[in-house]
């Protein structure tokens, strides 16, 4: 017990430091920055079509436009949280996304009041929900300040999918620092996005994984950690989706494909990661050329010990049942 207790603390520390140097930094200079000069955790980039732009948020919640995915101009504050909410005055953004879906723009987001403890082991507010604006970059507001899943669960890395039923769904995890084993669940959204309906169904666990791993008390067990959902169909139809655990110290890319073609799976994980070691947290989009490309972050510790996060880019083949990850793509 005193061990997890440790391992927990330790964590919590990491997750600490993570979320100071891991949001984008550098300075609202507003003129363009080649792509990787710029820090940030769990890129998602949307290619808007209506606009002919690119759009980059990820932790940190700030905005990034590009018209080629080589120069970006930034950092843009987009959001507008209410301070009377539970996300208090200024909360820390994780993990941002920006769907459209019927003619708006909503903004996925994990929103962290530190302030408030959920439970016993110390859990700090940590809260999968969604803003909404006319436009892609913004201003985005909450819906809102309902509760999306109840208060008292650690969530992150929420994702928006339409599933065969034709209903939209939060994609989400569940903190593993909260129920010592990471999941990926799902929730039924309401046709405007505006509250979830129904119950959360859980779709597959950390320890479903065969090829994350961790060492406890000496063995060599899977990995509790689930980042990052990411759900795709590959053109023959095929549902699978990204997700991201730990390979011992290397953060990492997996991939799991669903039996059934729905949400519901049952999800069958790949034996192997999709990515190189110190990739995660991945998406997919394609340019408006009509590539298909991987989003997703690396990392390295500077010489002051600081996880310093860079966006990355992979070309992705989808032609088959399950994508193909090829070379890294620079722009």
């Amino acid at each position: 017990m005193e061990k997890n207790k440790i391992r927990v603390l330790i964590t919590l520390l990491f997750l600490i430091t993570f979320s100071i140097f891991s949001q984008d930094r550098t300075p609202e200079i507003k003129h363009d920055i080649a792509l990787d000069s710029i820090k940030m955790s769990d890129p998602f980039i949307l290619a808007d079509k209506k606009s002919n732009m690119y759009y980059m948020t990820g932790t940190g919640g700030q905005l990034w436009k590009s018209k080629d995915l080589k120069y970006w101009t930034g950092p843009f504050v987009i959001t507008k949280t209410n301070p009377e909410s539970w996300m208090g005055e200024s909360p820390m953004i994780w993990a941002a996304e920006i769907h459209e879906y019927k003619g708006k723009y909503y903004y996925f987001a994990t929103f962290i009041n530190e302030k408030i403890i959920i439970d016993a082991k110390n859990n700090v507010r940590r809260a999968s929900s969604i803003l909404i604006s006319d436009k892609p970059d913004g201003p985005y507001v909450p819906i809102n300040d309902k509760n999306y899943l109840p208060e008292s669960m650690s969530t992150l890395d929420a994702t928006l999918w339409i599933d065969s039923d034709k209903k939209p769904y939060m994609v989400y995890c569940h903190e593993w620092v909260q129920n010592n084993n990471g999941t990926v669940e799902k929730i039924e959204l309401t046709p405007d996005l505006s509250a979830s309906t129904g119950k959360a169904k859980i779709l597959f666990y950390a320890k479903d994984s065969p090829w994350s791993r961790e060492k406890e008390d000496g063995k060599i067990v899977p990995n509790k950690v689930t980042d990052g959902p990411w759900v795709f169909r590959t053109k023959t139809k095929k549902l699978g989706m990204l997700w991201t655990s730990w390979v011992y110290d290397k953060y990492t890319q997996g991939v799991a494909y669903s039996k059934s073609g729905t949400l519901d799976g049952p999800w069958i994980q790949e034996s192997e990661p999709i990515t190189p070691p110190n990739f995660g947290h991945g998406m997919l989009f394609r340019t408006f050329e009509g590539k298909l490309l991987m989003s997703l972050h690396s990392h390295y510790v500077n010489d002051k010990g600081q996880f310093i996060r860079v966006p990355k880019l992979f070309e992705v083949d989808d032609s088959g049942d399950k994508i193909k990850v090829g070379k890294m793509y620079v722009p």
